[in-house]
Parts: C-alpha cells; structure tokens; sequence
C-alpha cells in the first residue's frame, strides 16, 4: 500500500495571521484531506491551527511539528505532534518531511521553511493573494541556480491539486 502524500502548509503565525489568511489556510488543510493526504504544519498557530483544523475538521490526519520540547504547545488540531526543542531549525525538519509545500501569507520564518523546501527542489506552491511572503516568491525562482519555480495557486483548490499533481510517485 502505497503511502499517503505529506502536504506542508506554512505562513503567518498567530500574531500576525489575517481572519482572510486564516480562512484561507483552513480551506488548504480541508482539500489537502479530501485529496486524501495528510497535513502537516509547524504545529503552533495562525495558518499552521486553520490548515490542521480544516483537515481535522474533514476527516484527515494533521501532523504539528512544533520547535519546542513541550508538546501541549501545540494546537489543539494536531493529531500527532512531533516535539523537536530545535527552534527555528525545524523549519527544516518540517522541509525534509514534505513531498510539497503550500505558502498561505507569511514572514522571515516562513521565508526560512521556503527557503529550506528550495534547497532540495521540493515543489512549492505560493497562494497569491494571501500576502506577505506567499505574494512575494510566486512564479519566481529563489535565486540564480533555479532549483525549483514556485508555483501559484489562485485559490486553496488549485494550490492543492497543484502540490498533489507536482509530487513524484
């Protein structure tokens, strides 16, 4: 039996998260679970909560990889949470765990997990209209050695089927 896929969903966190971000990513973590693949997030708030909510709420499994040791750090829609008490750097762990990354908003720290997903050419699909980093990387390269284009989604559907349709089976 083959595996289910592994979508992370990154971008604002609680502080900064629109109520529009936030419905936004909501409606990334229902299709991820109507495409029958599993959610993951770095755990805490913000789109990380809206996306596990939005793929507990439609019957899917949700992953929140949280960078502190305390796992009740988590919100309270991550079916399985992965303490790692390695700070920013699990913005990698949460990188390496994905076969395709959905950019909802953002700031520096989102910029960090894009950024670590570029390095190994993992697909990346931007949600345009969402702000911040989202609105900044779509259709473009990270940098001169064009390891991978960042794809749009114009809405949480397309940003879905795209990430599905980008993964290599």
């Amino acid at each position: 039996m083959p595996r289910r896929p592994q979508i992370l969903v990154i971008g604002f966190n609680g502080n900064h998260c629109t109520k529009e971000a936030y419905e936004l990513g909501y409606q990334v973590g229902r299709e991820i679970a109507r495409h029958k693949g599993i959610v993951i997030t770095g755990g805490l708030g913000g789109i990380m909560e809206a996306a596990c909510k939005g793929g507990k709420e439609e019957g899917g499994i949700t992953v929140g990889i949280v960078p502190q040791e305390d796992r009740s750090l988590a919100n309270s829609y991550a079916d399985i949470v992965i303490s790692t008490g390695l700070g920013y750097a699990r913005d990698f762990v949460n990188a390496y765990t994905a076969d395709a990354i959905i950019v909802v908003g953002g700031g520096a720290g989102t910029l960090v997990e894009v950024s670590a997903a570029y390095l190994k050419a993992k697909p990346i699909i931007a949600l345009v209209g969402s702000g911040g980093v989202a609105d900044k990387v779509a259709g473009t390269y990270l940098d001169d050695r064009k390891a991978v284009k960042v794809a749009s989604g114009h809405s949480p559907k397309e940003a879905v089927e795209k990430a599905f349709a980008s993964i290599k089976t």
